[in-house]
């Protein structure tokens, strides 16, 4: 008899970090005696979003054993983003590798890549999430699984450095955002490359990530390894551990903008949003910027930059009418004018008035009543 291949010690990790990930979602295991699970049907579905690359093959090898329990039903979808001159072979290529784990279904979605505006790796995860939104929705998956690794996380961080970010930027990747789960993070480049020889995979490599036109990979060829030499082992675990702190800092404080956004917003009749400027002046600078922002966000803007947000706060510190100052997208704010009733009544400058330039919103936006808080 054949003796199988001792366990990989990040084949070991990996399975627990994937157990882990998905606790709450497992079903217990209920298997007729020596059987396959009793009622496959019932169990829940979990995708992985798979390139073909080591890291997402990995995960799909390890998901594939996970379902062998009969805890969970597993498959794949594999997006083709167009990009590249035999993209469409290599997505077959990498559903033919995961069907023959045994994941099932396997979908191949193509995608266009539009940027309207945005950078080219942008476009492409715009793209991307969409198709998984769609096939997760249709399918009726539980969870979307991402092969994210640890490496990943620290060039997250450091290109959120470079770009001069905040909190939420910093925090990286979250583990868990809505139905996409990263079991990953805490796993290294190098694991899930030996997790592929482990299973006998051959995994592809995408040109594009030795690539210096992109920025990450110059970070990951160039400005990782040169940190490494130049300040010792362990920069990208410790990145990635500032992610991890990072990321709790800045859950809290987004629970915290939510809730006071809640309190001042005032709903203006034309789609506009009003807040008081005293209870935004009351507001620490890192509640105040993001209230300002949760404002911009709901009305249609992107993510306003720091420099806008702190020239729509500086709107709090003038006198008279004052603004537009533009948020991005077709949002501006401006301090509300003369002779417009406000919290009590009286005519005053009272709110910063947020809206929406493609709806013909200016100065001059009726005042409604504000409700009472409860």
């Amino acid at each position: 008899m054949a003796r199988r291949p001792r366990l990989l010690p990040a084949v070991g990790t990996a399975r627990n970090l994937l157990a882990a990930s998905l606790e709450g979602i497992l079903a217990d295991p209920v298997r007729t005696a020596g059987g396959p699970p009793s009622d496959a049907a019932v169990l829940p579905l979990v995708l992985v979003a798979c390139s073909g690359g080591p890291d997402s093959l990995a995960l799909a090898a390890v998901a594939a054993h996970l379902a062998a329990t009969g805890r969970c039903r597993v498959g794949a979808v594999v997006v083709d983003h167009q990009l590249q001159p035999g993209s469409g072979a290599t997505s077959y290529r990498a559903a033919a590798a995961v069907r023959g784990l045994g994941l099932d279904p396997v979908e191949v979605r193509a995608v266009s890549v539009d940027r309207d505006g945005m950078g080219p790796e942008a476009a492409a995860r715009s793209a991307r999430y969409a198709a998984l939104d769609e096939a997760a929705a249709r399918l009726g998956a539980a969870a979307v699984l991402l092969g994210h690794t640890l490496d990943d996380q620290a060039e997250q961080v450091l290109l959120g450095l470079a770009r001069g970010s905040g909190t939420r930027s910093l925090a990286g990747m979250p583990a868990r955002r809505g139905l996409y789960l990263r079991p990953f993070l805490d796993l290294r480049r190098a694991d899930t490359e030996a997790i592929c020889g482990f299973y006998g995979l051959d995994p592809w490599h995408d040109p594009t990530n030795l690539d210096p036109a992109y920025a990450r990979s110059r970070v990951r060829g160039e400005v990782l390894p040169f940190l490494e030499d130049r300040l010792g082992p362990g920069i990208a675990q410790a990145l990635a551990r500032t992610a991890r702190i990072l990321g709790q800092d800045a859950d809290h404080l987004e629970r915290l903008s939510a809730e006071a956004y809640a309190f001042l917003r005032i709903p203006g009749e034309d789609g506009s949003v009003l807040l008081p400027e005293d209870g935004l002046r009351a507001l620490p600078a890192a509640l105040r910027q993001r209230v300002l922002a949760l404002a911009a966000l709901e009305l249609g803007a992107f993510q306003p930059s720091f420099e806008r947000l702190r020239a729509a706060e500086s709107l709090l510190g003038r006198t008279g009418s004052a603004g537009p100052v533009q948020l991005g997208g077709k949002v501006s704010v401006h301090r509300q004018v003369r002779g417009r009733a406000v919290l009590r009544g009286e005519p005053s400058y009272g709110n910063l008035v947020l809206s929406n330039n493609g709806s013909n919103h200016g100065p001059g936006v009726k005042q409604p009543r504000r409700p009472t808080q409860e």
